[in-house]
């Protein structure tokens, strides 16, 4: 099993802005012009937060974004049935552990989600693209426990106005 980060932030490390918006992101540019969609080939699982499928939800066809995949939402809160996701809860690195070894796995969104696998070492390879934007305040991409942890950058890409890193845990 590998589980990857992919997502982006801001130059000032935020992920949405204070009402958890990401209005930001989508005057930085499109989708199309980052390595998205060959990332997105390569994995079987996505598991995101509560807000973050509010944000796909807002979408007209949310089940389409993820066909390929299986996909869980964390949220304690009752979720009717929905097409191409599941709802789950508990404690986030379990949930990860018990999926299929076998799998690559994408974890979306932000550090409520993140957090919890970075602190107990499972995050394998994270694709962090920044954002030339300064938000000043807002939602942290990064809200781990205070310990350092290192990954070795392997690679630096551009995509328009975006950065992307691609670091491997040491």
């Amino acid at each position: 099993m590998s589980v990857y980060f992919y997502g982006c932030m801001t130059l000032d490390g935020y992920l949405a802005g204070r009402d958890h918006s990401l209005d930001w992101l989508h005057h930085c540019g499109t989708v199309e012009e980052t390595g998205y969609e060959e990332f997105y080939r390569r994995m079987d699982v996505t598991v995101m937060g509560r807000r973050t499928f509010r944000e796909l939800e807002r979408l007209e066809h949310p089940e389409r974004i993820y066909s390929t995949t299986r996909n869980y939402v964390f949220t304690h809160e009752k979720h009717p049935p929905r097409e191409g996701f599941r709802f789950v809860s508990g404690d986030v690195p379990a949930f990860i552990q018990g999926l299929n070894q076998n799998e690559n796995i994408w974890i979306i969104g932000g550090n409520t989600i993140l957090a919890p696998l970075l602190d107990a070492d499972m995050v394998d390879c994270m694709f962090v693209q920044i954002a030339p934007v300064l938000l000043g305040g807002g939602i942290p991409l990064f809200a781990q426990k205070e310990r350092t942890r290192q990954f070795q950058l392997e690679e630096v890409r551009r995509y328009g106005q975006f950065a992307e890193l691609i670091c491997r845990r040491k």
